[in-house]
């Protein structure tokens, strides 16, 4: 037995020589550097006695290093973790000590922050930087890697071992950690290179954050799995995506980056005629937006659907029209049905109720958490995705609301629950709700509604203030209100889609009052 995952990527390499990424520093590597630089990764980890099954966590800022970390780990036969660069030392706390890593990577300037937190949960700390100079170490493994042999003789793992954990969370309760094995992610990608009709002509625009599915395993495994190559941007900046577009056949992006291209004179047809395809997903894409990018471009956005838990569920057609305001078909393998969120009885054809899915993408349960894992299960094998929809009578899926109130923003998932417990935590807070409503330029934003005590000098810059040390950005409210009360049902129930109906044009008037 050879090392599933990696095993398939060498058999997909075009040759040594062929390209792999292209950096913005001036940089590249061919297929040949990046097997080479993902042993170094590997034979350092095993070093620090990392082992088969070991969790290997990571909070890095994007670079190509981090990236053959990721294919080190795999290489290695670890669990490869990453996480969101914007959690604060408090919210890292948490992961490591639910994880319980072997190995905890952070980034060189925050090391002194979360040493206390990886020897709380008993990881050895090391550091992974940006590289900017040969004269300028980019942190301790870095240094281990660059020190070690350019081959390793990968560990064995099989189709059921696990690849990485990727953290989610529900409304309610903490953060759950999605075990994804190497079939998963292997079957996923290879569906997705025949799909979208990959090849080792493309050059994908990478342009997405590497800690979460969309830009660590849609945009690199497809990659990898095509033998295509990639032009590796630190973040997203239009400038940046102007200057290396016409190298580039594909583009994955949010919502967002379509957005903001949208706003720029430079986007022309004559600028993405070269183009073969852009796809958009993590959030949904107005419609408004799809036509918007056709008119302007001649292409149509190819949106697509999937989860932490799932990997890639439903496409739009490459061949076949794209349907704005759909997230298109099942993937090959991936069987979606709509049922009764009461009964779990399979409803028929433009029916609204809870999405279910099946499929080798499908995750292997919630990492230690056995009870949680039965309950997102039906007894046949469908994984009960939490988003309501519908699919209509030619096939596409529909998704039309979330049952857990999950907040969507710029292409990030919030959930209120976290949000309102800091908030309720604050002195003068009665109780919060927090809702997502329509923003122009992230899909959503995360609005705030509190209510305080009486006399209570609390303001709403002061909760701001407040959140700012408590939460990622992309967590923060955008708006915050005072009120007297929460609008509530019979049963005491505070009832958000009163409160979304409420301040769902607050975005909207607030670009218009600014344009």
């Amino acid at each position: 037995m050879g090392n599933h995952l990696f095993d398939l990527v060498r058999s997909r390499i075009p040759a040594p020589a062929a390209p792999f990424a292209t950096l913005d520093d001036g940089r590249s590597y061919s297929y040949a550097d990046m097997v080479a630089a993902s042993a170094r990764f590997a034979n350092a980890l095993v070093a620090l006695g990392v082992k088969p099954g070991d969790r290997v966590a990571v909070q890095v800022e994007k670079s190509i290093e981090a990236l053959m970390l990721y294919l080190g780990t795999v290489r290695a036969g670890a669990i490869f973790l990453p996480l969101n660069t914007a959690y604060t030392p408090a919210e890292i706390e948490y992961f490591l000590g639910d994880a319980e890593p072997a190995v905890f990577v952070c980034d060189p300037a925050r090391a002194g922050a979360l040493k206390p937190y990886a020897d709380k949960a008993g990881a050895k700390l090391e550091t992974l930087g940006v590289w900017r100079s040969p004269d300028v170490s980019a942190g301790t493994l870095s240094d281990k890697a660059l020190a070690a042999a350019t081959d390793f003789a990968d560990v064995a793992r099989g189709p059921d071992d696990l690849a990485a954990i990727l953290y989610t969370s529900g409304t309610t309760g903490r953060s759950k950690g999605a075990m994804l094995s190497h079939d998963n992610l292997a079957s996923n990608a290879l569906a997705l290179v025949d799909y979208w009709r990959f090849t080792k002509d493309d050059v994908l625009l990478h342009a997405l954050p590497i800690f979460h599915t969309h830009g660590l395993f849609v945009a690199t495994n497809v990659v990898l799995f095509s033998g295509s190559a990639m032009i590796l941007l630190p973040k997203f900046d239009p400038d940046q995506v102007f200057k290396y577009l016409p190298q580039a056949s594909c583009m994955m992006g949010v919502p967002t980056f379509y957005v903001r291209l949208l706003q720029d004179a430079r986007l022309t047809k004559a600028a993405t005629q070269h183009m073969r395809l852009f796809v958009s997903g993590s959030a949904p894409l107005l419609a408004e937006t799809h036509r918007e990018w056709r008119e302007r471009t001649g292409h149509a956005i190819l949106e697509r659907y999937g989860m932490t838990e799932t990997n890639m569920n439903t496409s739009n057609p490459y061949e076949g029209e794209r349907v704005a305001g759909t997230v298109g078909f099942p993937l090959p393998g991936v069987t979606a049905r709509v049922t009764d969120p009461e009964t779990a009885k399979v409803l028929g054809a433009d029916e609204i109720g809870m999405i279910e899915v099946k499929g080798p993408n499908v995750f292997k349960g919630y990492w230690r958490n056995p009870e949680k894992t039965a309950a997102e299960f039906r007894a046949d094998g469908f994984f009960i995705t939490g988003d309501l929809g519908k699919i209509d009578r030619a096939g596409y899926v529909h998704i039309v609301g979330r049952g857990k109130d999950l907040i969507i923003t710029g292409g990030y998932n919030v959930y209120p629950k976290e949000v309102e417990t800091e908030i309720d935590e604050m002195p003068g807070v009665v109780e919060s709700a927090v809702i997502g409503c329509p923003h122009p330029d992230f899909g959503e934003g995360v609005t705030a509604v509190v209510v305080a005590k009486p006399g209570a000098t609390i303001t709403a810059a002061s909760i701001a203030k407040t959140l700012e040390q408590r939460l990622a950005k992309f967590k923060l409210p955008k708006q915050v209100f005072i009120v007297d009360e929460l609008p509530r049902n019979t049963m005491g129930k505070v009832q958000k889609n009163l409160l979304r109906e409420t301040y769902k044009d607050i975005y909207a008037r607030q670009m218009k009052a600014g344009a």
